[in-house]
């Protein structure tokens, strides 16, 4: 029975803050790339970055270096930006197809033969919309073998891949927003134990700059007693993506009624517009009823009316019998002797 061929797809979508043959250290992957050394440009560039203007055109470079002992073929091709789920930036997979900055390159060659210990330049270009929107506007140039390896019935298609930033000049809007606050409270069995809390919310980049953060999680309860708190970061978020946060608060009291408050202090990405982007807070509350104590609470209320019945039973019962022991004695004072 011949074994199914799977497609393992590897892609470094790295920042190349590392030396240039960086990329062979990875496994089985004999080739790096970075952007070229440019006059306009800048030398040892972590990635590309750009600022222009709708309708300009920017012209540049990528450097690909074979660290192996024999030649290889590559693609090299565009894609777009974005942000996965666990706030990662990726590029669109090859194949499917980019709406934004990826459909803006063109590559000089779409596939390239890299002699073996050299070093072969790219050159492209990016021609900005005339109607294109202000702002943020990301993706990058992917390389590939162009014949995938194959090993035990596996093939493997490795990418290597540099980032690429473009900043549309015009009015800058850096927001980011929470929503969805969600606040659960958990208990304990024990009566006098704490309990915890779960915050969930989704941050979302609502503007048009790549933007980042930290955020404080808080909960408390009545008059601000007991609770706690806790630190995440939003990782960069480019603009139109979110991520979901959820942030377990332990040795929480459960005083009736708890609040959850979130405050996010952003932060651009890719330099600086000016004024800083405003804070972002918002709140959400719960009912954390001490079930237990409440309970025992009744209870003893229960006892106290208890008593108190009987107790006013026996008092009325008394009050009966004095009564009809002074009716008894009148009668006996009124009768003929």
């Amino acid at each position: 029975m011949r074994r199914p061929l799977f497609v393992l797809a590897v892609l470094a979508w790295i920042a190349l803050t590392a030396p240039p043959g960086a990329g062979a250290a990875q496994d089985q992957v004999t080739w790096g790339v970075r952007p070229a050394a440019s006059a306009d440009h800048g030398d040892s560039r972590p990635n590309y970055s750009y600022a222009a203007d709708p309708g300009s055109t920017v012209r540049d470079a990528i450097a690909i270096a074979n660290h192996g002992d024999r030649p290889i073929s590559l693609l090299v091709y565009a894609a777009d930006g974005f942000t996965t789920t666990s706030g990662q930036l990726d590029l669109l997979p090859r194949g499917e197809k980019s709406t934004g900055l990826g459909s803006w390159v063109r590559l000089a060659a779409p596939q390239v033969e890299v002699p073996a210990k050299a070093t072969v330049e790219v050159p492209f270009t990016i021609t900005v919309p005339t109607d294109v929107g202000p702002g943020d506007h990301s993706g990058g140039i992917v390389t590939s073998l162009a014949v995938p390896e194959a090993a035990d019935g596996v093939s493997v298609d490795r990418r290597l891949g540099s980032r690429i930033h473009l900043r549309v000049g015009g009015e800058a809007k850096p927001v980011l927003e929470i929503g969805d606050l969600s606040v659960d409270y958990h208990g304990t069995a024990n009566p006098l134990g704490l309990g915890s809390a779960t915050v969930g919310f989704r941050v979302t980049n609502t503007g048009n700059l790549r933007m980042s953060g930290e955020q404080t999680v808080a909960v408390r309860g009545l008059f601000g007693l007991g609770g706690g708190e806790q630190k995440l970061t939003v990782p960069e978020l480019l603009p139109g993506a979110h991520m979901d946060f959820t942030a377990e608060v332990a040795d929480v009291a459960p005083l009736v009624r708890l609040e959850a408050s979130v405050r996010l202090v952003p932060r651009v990405e890719g330099g600086d517009t000016g004024s800083p982007p405003a804070e972002v807070t918002a709140t959400a509350s719960t009912w954390a009823v001490p079930w237990t104590w409440l309970a025992a609470l009744v209870v003893i209320a229960g006892i106290i009316v208890l008593v108190r019945l009987r107790a006013r039973r026996r008092s009325a019962a008394t009050e009966r019998r004095i009564a009809e022991a002074v009716e008894e004695a009148l009668r006996t004072d009124r009768a003929p002797s």
